[in-house]
């Protein structure tokens, strides 16, 4: 009967549409494939390694991208180790007549210091158009108009590809590309400084682009670099002013990657920027990855790259790593994955429970799923809550290489100098905002009290009793205690503010931070700010304003508080301790000492650190050095040293040889996924709950059937009739 079939075809299609794979947000072509699936909620602005500096960026470059350095994935502390290049240089160090100095000269004596960087050759780039010739040699896609890239929308479209052998002239052309004016690298200033040659070089390019249309190639290659010669086809020298040993740090970054000549002439022909056809947008490198899709806001797609040279897994880290699994692929090849799928997601909730539901591999934990994600035990430990263990999810944690702060202008005649009032009134502020309380109200723990400006993991950070910020903290029972507010008071009284009001005048202490919208200018965190300079009764009076007006204050040194963070840029204490030196004075240099800090006791011990090694015998010395550095920045207190930001990271079982790091971004190539393990355990997850449609269709037989009883009854009478 017609009636009958319809009911029956109607639970036909609710069963049927209640199956997992309606579930599955990809398409089913990828089922069961060595795919890594993740997400990214901030689309990266800029692929091109000159420019590149942000983490959402090197997500994507630095699995693209080699420099001839990169760090050890398992060692900790960091170190570096050869990525392209055959060992990491030893810098031969030269005085100013020439002369060769021992490595234990003197730094004042140094006039030049010379690394020379040998590449393994064999090394071959990814299949890419610009290496694509014709019968006679000459570039296929050289000469392109408008017209001939109807079309081509993206770099797939070009039917030809090809590859060629990586060689020392392609590390000198990026290193030439710091320089170019419309490139803008935010490393040039600092570069210019250090390598021979470069600040001319930018000149000259000025001069030349001034020449030319806006969109016009320049030929990099008709300008010399005197700092960085080409020795042979593998072997290349950079010259840098005096000594200068983090040098060997930025060669593992993507600044100092190659980039062939032929590509960005490829780039650069007309048309190609409004299709978005550059090298900002689709990078060539000769690592692991290639990028194949690129829609920054939905898709992002990584491929194994067909001419990667090959590399093995390590059989060498710390002594955990073998009980923590991280040792089982040992000498095999990478990558292990053929590719890794990125897709936006700018809310938290879906992805979050996409991967609760194994369609992302890994993520992060947001504030809205920290409760059903980790559980704080009576002493401060995390643990994975019972639904997550139960799944079988891990959870890494690292401290990571940054600090968050409250600085002083020590320009500010209140809160600054180095006079004993103004230390004890800063000393004051420092023990009364209360960090540990920070910490777990607004970050669910995630982060440590500094004591310091070096966080865990940087040499001359010193854990346990010798670590501590002694203005601050007692060592108490073995750990380590904020001092009572009593104590305080007692300071801010010495400073000549009794219960927050001049002593002579009785006017009260108002003090003013500068902050911008967002982070420290949430609401709720600025009232708990204002409730701990109302312990010691000083009146603090937020100025918010937007992020340029913020920075042009701070420039000009016309702020008193201000709120600021720092992330490593390469794990060394002079990276974090030159925020603090006075020739980086923001108002007296435009340096990065936002705090215009000038001790010159401090300064000297800077001048001594920064030229040492830490390992070896100088590494002794250096540490020395470092911790008298330190202390006195805690007795003047510029900054009130706020927390080191805690990373936390959850992994489904199926993703192994995962370990945080903080420096090292090049990770995609370790990481493995067991996809049979994925793929039972996605559709065990996502299996279809049946007795709702059950229900419903009992439901709709006893709601319908009387119904079609009757209906068959007048069908019978009337056919007797």
């Amino acid at each position: 009967m017609p009636f009958f079939r319809f009911t029956a075809l109607s639970l036909l299609l609710l069963l049927t549409a209640c199956g997992s794979e309606q579930n599955d947000p990809y398409p089913r072509a990828e089922r069961g494939q060595n795919i890594l699936y993740s997400a990214f909620t901030e689309r990266p602005k800029h692929l091109d390694p000159v420019q590149s500096y942000t983490e959402d960026e090197i997500t994507f470059t630095a699995q693209i991208y080699e420099p001839p350095l990169q760090y050890h994935y398992l060692k900790r502390p960091y170190t570096l180790i050869p990525l392209t290049s055959d060992a990491v240089p030893t810098p031969r160090y030269y005085d100013d007549r020439g002369r060769e100095l021992p490595a234990s000269a003197p730094a004042e004596a140094i006039a030049h210091s010379v690394y020379e960087i040998r590449l393994r050759p064999g090394i071959r780039y990814q299949p890419h158009p610009a290496f694509a010739s014709d019968a006679t040699g000459q570039p296929l896609y050289r000469n392109l108009d408008r017209e001939q890239l109807r079309g081509i929308e993206k770099i797939a479209d070009f039917r030809a590809t090809s590859s060629r052998e990586l060689v020392a002239d392609d590390y000198i052309y990026e290193i030439k590309r710091l320089a170019h004016p419309r490139l803008h690298s935010p490393i040039f200033g600092m570069m210019a400084e250090r390598i021979v040659g470069l600040r001319e070089l930018g000149a000259a390019l000025q001069a030349e682009a001034r020449t030319l249309p806006p969109d016009a190639w320049i030929d990099l290659d008709r300008f010399a670099l005197s700092g960085v010669t080409r020795v042979d086809r593998h072997t290349y020298r950079i010259t840098l002013r005096g000594k200068y040993p983090q040098f060997v740090y930025w060669l593992a970054m993507p600044f100092f990657a190659p980039v062939p000549r032929e590509v960005d002439r490829f780039y650069h022909q007309p048309g190609m920027a409004a299709k978005n056809l550059t090298l900002d947008w689709y990078p060539v490198g000769t690592g692991p990855f290639m990028l194949t899709q690129n829609n920054p806001n939905s898709r992002m797609v990584l491929e194994r790259n067909p001419n990667f040279h090959g590399e093995t897994y390590p059989c060498l880290g710390d002594p955990e790593d073998q009980a923590d699994g991280l040792l089982a692929d040992c000498g095999k090849m990478l990558p292990f994955i053929d590719q890794a799928v990125f897709s936006r997601e700018k809310e938290s909730i879906p992805y979050w429970n996409k991967f609760l539901q194994g369609y992302y591999d890994a993520s992060g934990i947001s504030s809205d799923s920290f409760d059903q994600a980790v559980r704080l035990g009576v002493g401060g430990d995390v643990q994975l809550s019972d639904e997550m263990r139960g799944k079988g999810i891990r959870l890494l944690t690292s401290v990571r290489a940054s600090i968050f702060y409250m600085g002083f202008n020590m320009l500010d005649p209140v809160v600054g100098g180095l006079a004993e009032a103004q230390t004890k009134l800063r000393q004051a502020l420092s023990i009364a905002i209360d960090q540990e309380e920070f910490i777990s109200i607004f970050m669910n723990g995630r982060g440590i009290a500094a004591n310091g400006p070096l966080p865990p993991g940087i040499f001359g950070h010193v854990e346990g009793e010798a670590g501590i910020n002694p203005v601050v903290y007692d060592w108490i029972d073995g750990q380590a205690r904020r001092k009572p507010i009593d104590v305080a008071k007692k300071l801010l009284a010495e400073a000549g503010w009794p219960n927050g009001r001049q002593a002579s005048t009785g006017e009260p202490l108002v003090l003013n931070l500068d902050t911008t919208g967002g982070g420290m200018g949430d609401k709720s965190r600025l009232d708990w700010l204002t409730r701990q300079f109302a312990k010691l009764d000083i009146q603090l009076v937020v100025r918010s304003t937007d992020f340029n007006r913020f920075q042009e204050k701070v420039r000009k040194g016309a702020v008193q508080l201000y709120y600021l963070g720092w992330n490593a840029d390469y794990p060394d204490p002079e990276n974090f301790l030159f925020l603090l030196a006075s020739r980086e004075g923001k108002v007296a240099k435009g340096g990065e000492n936002a705090s215009n800090y000038a001790n010159p006791a401090f300064d000297q011990l800077f001048e001594q650190m920064k030229n040492l090694e830490s390992e070896g015998p100088r590494g002794v010395e250096r540490l020395a050095i470092i911790r008298q550095a330190v202390a006195l920045l805690q007795h003047d207190a510029p900054w009130i040293y706020g927390f080191h930001p805690t990373s936390y990271t959850l992994s489904h079982v199926w993703l192994k040889n995962r370990k945080p790091t903080e420096v090292g971004h090049n990770t995609l190539k370790y990481q493995r996924i067991d996809v049979a393990e994925r793929q039972r355990l996605r559709q065990e997850w996502n299996r279809p709950v049946l007795w709702p449609l059950a229900a419903i269709a009992v439901l709709l037989l006893a709601l319908l059937l009387p119904a079609a009883l009757g209906y068959r009854r007048r069908e019978r009478s009337t056919a007797r009739g």
